[in-house]
């Protein structure tokens, strides 16, 4: 389990949602490669936009 992301590193005027990879990656189902590629692409935490536009199935 992860920590949660402390409120000093969400954006708060844009209201992004911000996601830990592996946690994004076993929630849409990724395969740990695709989970790997996308922590080298974007780091460990990465916004739910970026994540979607980048990630493959």
């Amino acid at each position: 389990m992860q920590h949660p992301i402390p409120s000093h590193k969400i954006a708060h005027h844009e209201k992004e949602k911000l996601w830990y990879v592996s946690e994004f990656a076993q929630r849409f189902r990724l395969d740990k490669r695709e989970e790997n590629r996308l922590r080298k692409l974007l780091g460990p935490i990465a916004k739910e936009i970026d994540l979607l536009k980048n990630a493959g199935r």
